[in-house]
């Protein structure tokens, strides 16, 4: 039963492609069983995406987007009732302690199944989307890789003691655009006890981490996280989930084969899911459960054939 746990659409991301309804019956078709529909927060003024800003969107604008994303949602969630299992849900953007008051109004005005926890921006600046802003946060960091790193696992750990949030996104995104992207920290102590300190937190309190196969669609080596990240929190007991971070029909599923042989090669045995039943762990979303499925299984199911 493949399935995602992270996936936006052209219709309410203006760095996606593709109808929402559209990706849905796609997901159908390819035999997906679970698609969690995770699109962005709405953002301040100040933190919009170049792409966002070129068509002159505010927040007024991007919270009425996020009304009708979340209403257009529940309509299909409703009309593919018997096809896939849909949760609806939000990627939150950690940027500013001011983020947390953000992110719960919006927890408490719209009903979700869960949300994803991320940080793309540190110093405010956007550490994801081009080599010149990763470069402007850096300097902004003091002009190393490495103070950039420590300053971007702060302000995860910052998200993570404020949000809980049910499944931690990408989370060495911070990799993507720096000098080297496939590095795994190697020689950087800081960095390294920070990571330590926040797979134990998220460990601690029953936080998923996504293998998040999207670093591979864009020419990582590896997912996020990397595999010493990986192996540091299955020993502490921690749980994984999938997805691929679809911006598009074209991005469903892609590159779960190299996923699934990555998590084997790491020693991770279970994937966990989300659907709808009795809350076991998350009180804030209670008509929620989450369980596990072997990944051998996975691998035998139709959408690999």
């Amino acid at each position: 039963m493949p399935f995602s746990h992270h996936s936006h659409s052209g219709q309410f991301c203006a760095h996606a492609q593709d109808n929402l309804e559209n990706v849905v019956q796609a997901a159908i078709a390819r035999k997906m069983q679970i698609l969690a529909l995770t699109e962005h927060m709405p953002r301040e003024q100040q933190d919009l995406y170049p792409e966002e800003a070129s068509v002159s969107q505010s927040l007024i604008v991007l919270l009425d987007i996020f009304r009708q994303y979340y209403v257009e949602a529940r309509r299909i969630q409703q009309a593919y009732l018997a096809d896939i299992n849909i949760l609806i849900g939000m990627e939150v953007d950690w940027i500013r302690p001011s983020s947390r008051v953000y992110i719960e109004d919006l927890l408490t005005e719209y009903p979700l199944e869960l949300f994803i926890g991320s940080v793309h921006h540190v110093h405010c600046v956007p550490i994801d989307y081009s080599v010149a802003l990763f470069d402007e946060a850096r300097n902004l960091s003091g002009g190393s890789n490495e103070r950039l790193f420590e300053d971007y696992f702060d302000l995860q750990y910052e998200m993570l003691m404020a949000l809980k949030p049910p499944i931690v996104g990408h989370f060495d995104l911070i990799r993507l655009k720096s000098d080297e992207p496939n590095t795994n920290f190697a020689g950087m102590e800081g960095v390294q006890r920070r990571i330590s300190r926040n797979l134990t937190f998220i460990a601690n309190y029953g936080g998923v981490l996504e293998l998040n196969s999207a670093a591979l669609r864009k020419g990582l080596r590896e997912p996020y996280p990397n595999a010493e990240i990986s192996k540091q929190f299955l020993a502490l007991g921690g749980r994984f989930t999938i997805s691929d971070d679809s911006h598009g029909i074209d991005q469903l599923g892609c590159h779960y084969r190299e996923l699934f042989g990555f998590a084997k090669e790491t020693g991770v045995l279970q994937i966990v899911y989300f659907e709808k039943g009795s809350c076991d762990k998350d009180v804030r979303f209670p008509n929620v459960t989450s369980k596990a499925i072997p990944l051998s299984e996975l691998e035998s199911h139709p959408f690999f054939a």
